[in-house]
């Protein structure tokens, strides 16, 4: 499995996130070897955010890492803040406390990546790039970036902050293409010519901001999964003769879909099971043709003009 450089942050990690937002009810043993198998993997990337569970996947996971004093220098781990009930909050009072909170948590001195989660419209950049610099001097937060944001509002932050943003979490799966689409449809009057991101993709490359695709296995806003579902046929015939055809699974197939696209992104799982990223992890070592990607992409009911 070829590593992937996080944005300009230096870190060469894997092109899996392990994402940890279903693990807040499991107990230490079914914990520590979901760990161990996504060690085991090469999966050494860890995506949580201070809201998953209420707080307890960070809890979950912070029991696991005190079995072993020696894994946290071999793993990195990405955190979210920003979201409160009933609203977003970027100011620099909520994301110092939300900070110390999850290192409480998580029982660790810092964390590798912090992402700003969702876009809160009434942030202040100036407070945000308080926050950071603070975070950063004090050994708390090595790396930073953002989730669900479009060009304008990296632009904004970016004009005050001293570090760069490294990662952009999106959604991103054959279901949920619009970052492409509106790429494909360039001067029509397609639907898919909407441009919902500001171009978001291309900007993302343009300034070296990693992609981390969420939720790569559901459609539309946590609908449900699309792999077996009776609502996606061609979709699903195209995953599976791609599998065959290079004997790995579906799941793996979505997993080499996202990874053949040359932004480079990551591909944040969900699962719980280790069976599953076993599955994603041979689909990450597969690189399929063009004609195989531009199929998956048609087959879930997108069209090119």
């Amino acid at each position: 499995m070829e590593k992937i450089m996080l944005g300009v942050s230096g870190l060469s990690v894997p092109p899996v996130a392990v994402g940890c937002m279903r693990i807040g009810g499991m107990d230490r043993k079914t914990a520590e070897e979901f760990v161990s198998a996504s060690l085991d993997l090469g999966f050494n990337f860890f995506d949580h955010a201070d809201i998953y569970g209420g707080g307890k996947c960070e809890e979950v996971f912070g029991d696991v890492l005190k079995t072993d004093a020696s894994m946290r220098d071999k793993i990195f781990i990405q955190t979210k803040c920003g979201i409160r009930s009933g609203m977003y909050d970027f100011s620099k009072e909520h994301i110092l406390k939300a900070v110390d909170g999850s290192l409480k948590r998580l029982g660790t001195d810092y964390i590798d990546v912090l992402l700003l989660h969702r876009p809160d419209t009434l942030m202040e950049p100036e407070e945000v790039a308080e926050a950071f610099a603070k975070l950063k001097v004090e050994g708390k937060v090595n790396h930073f970036g953002v989730s669900n944001q479009k060009p304008g509002q990296m632009e904004l932050l970016a004009k005050y902050l001293g570090t760069p943003i490294v990662a952009n979490q999106l959604q991103f799966a054959p279901t949920n293409t619009g970052m492409v689409d509106t790429g494909f449809n360039v001067n029509t009057a397609f639907d898919g010519a909407v441009d919902r991101d500001g171009s978001v993709l291309e900007y993302c490359r343009l300034k070296d901001i990693t992609i981390q695709a969420w939720s790569p296995y559901q459609y539309g806003f946590f609908e449900g999964a699309y792999i077996g579902s009776d609502k996606w046929p061609e979709l699903n015939a195209a995953l599976d003769a791609v599998a065959e055809k290079y004997g790995i699974t579906s799941t793996g197939a979505v997993a080499s879909f996202i990874m053949r696209h040359p932004a480079k992104m990551m591909v944040v799982t969900g699962t719980t099971k280790p069976s599953r990223l076993a599955e994603i992890k041979a689909g990450a070592d597969i690189r399929i043709t063009r004609e195989e990607w531009y199929k998956i992409y048609l087959s879930a009911g997108n069209r090119l003009p």
